[in-house]
């Protein structure tokens, strides 16, 4: 068995494995314009920037395990930060899209 010595970064391959998942979501954390250009098959779009994602996470089900990502791992590092305030303890941040998009 896999442990991470941290909560907070993961691998591509995790994301791969939630796609597959019922118990983990991936979220895209970027705008709608970012998204326009592609996104990972199966994500969730919570819009960072413009506020959706701090407005709707709190609804999330904590028992779930949640893969963040967005352009380059900055705002999706900050919301995950902020779901972890919130009470998430199942929570890892995915980096940019760039390389998640070939999922």
């Amino acid at each position: 068995m896999f442990f991470r010595k941290s909560n907070s970064e993961c691998s591509i391959e995790d994301v791969k494995n939630a796609q597959e998942d019922p118990a983990s979501v991936i979220i895209d954390c970027r705008t709608p314009s970012e998204v326009a250009g592609g996104k990972v098959q199966g994500a969730v779009v919570l819009d960072w920037l413009g506020g959706e994602f701090k407005s709707k996470a709190p609804g999330l089900e904590k028992a779930k395990t949640y893969y963040l990502y967005c352009r380059s791992g900055g705002r999706s590092g900050q919301a995950a930060s902020f779901m972890r305030s919130q009470g998430f303890e199942k929570v890892f941040n995915a980096g940019g899209y760039g390389g998640l998009s070939k999922l």
